[in-house]
């Protein structure tokens, strides 16, 4: 089989979950747009979280051109991406009881707030026990999940829950148990995952339905510019400077 050819196989898979999420999450999307378009409107704040690769599309969300300004990102020391040495900690760090509990009494969390949380399985310990202990303070928090995994793996949580079981809304990314999504008789492992895709776009949605909501109630959603266009970096600072008191990643 030709190169171009599997090539072809992985954009016609990740099209095909695309249009799944699209299709079968719509009202799931709705509400989580609703949520964070209450949590601008009223005050709160705006935070994402994910553990390895989970947070790439976390991060996506945060200080980006043609974002929401007001997302911040819930760091956890060593779990957040694969720069950490090595790299298995941050596998190790998501397994790890009272993490969880132990950031969010430090960050700058309130009631009202929203926190999106991105794991792909849903089933370590961390983002449960993240999940739990956000809405016990009071905040809104909206699950990037495959829902798969809860029926084909076991949890890792003592409470044999899973972070689809602990959120105001769930965002089912589609994505098969060991996400790839491609196979070969040379190959001895299934190869080419499509999470990352997936789950990023099914968070941009959310960031657009959100700016739609608040624009259609009369609001200007404090989107940020890219510093790349002429006036980018001046619509920007007047952004930071409106939103100073929400916006924790320029302190």
């Amino acid at each position: 089989m030709s190169d171009s050819k599997l090539a072809g196989q992985f954009f016609d898979a990740a099209i095909g979950l695309l249009q799944r999420v699209r299709d079968e999450e719509a009202g799931a999307i709705e509400a989580a747009g609703t949520i964070v378009a209450d949590a601008v409107a009223g005050g709160g704040r705006l935070f994402a979280f994910g553990a390895g690769h989970s947070s790439l599309a976390a991060q996506d969300l945060v200080y980006r051109a043609g974002g929401l300004a007001l997302m911040n990102l819930l760091a956890v020391p060593g779990a957040v991406g694969v720069d950490v040495m090595p790299a298995t900690l941050g596998s190790a760090l998501e397994r790890v009881d009272g993490l969880a509990g132990a950031v969010l009494d430090s960050a700058p969390v309130r009631a009202g707030d929203v926190l999106v949380i991105v794991s792909l399985s849903g089933r370590n310990t961390l983002p449960v026990e993240m999940a739990t202990h956000a809405r016990a303070l009071g905040l809104k928090v909206i699950g990037v999940t495959s829902v798969a995994y809860a029926t084909g793996t076991t949890s890792r949580n003592a409470s044999g829950t899973f972070l689809k079981d602990h959120c105001d809304v769930v965002l089912d990314s589609k994505i098969a148990l060991g996400d790839a999504e491609l196979t070969l008789d040379s190959i001895p492992a299934p190869f080419a995952p499509a999470s990352t895709v997936v789950t990023s776009a099914l968070l941009q949605a959310v960031m657009a339905t959100a700016a739609g909501t608040l624009a259609e109630r009369g609001i200007e959603p404090p989107m940020l510019r890219s510093g790349n266009v002429d006036g980018g970096l001046e619509w920007n600072a007047r952004v930071f400077e409106e939103y100073a008191d929400r916006i924790f990643y320029r302190r």
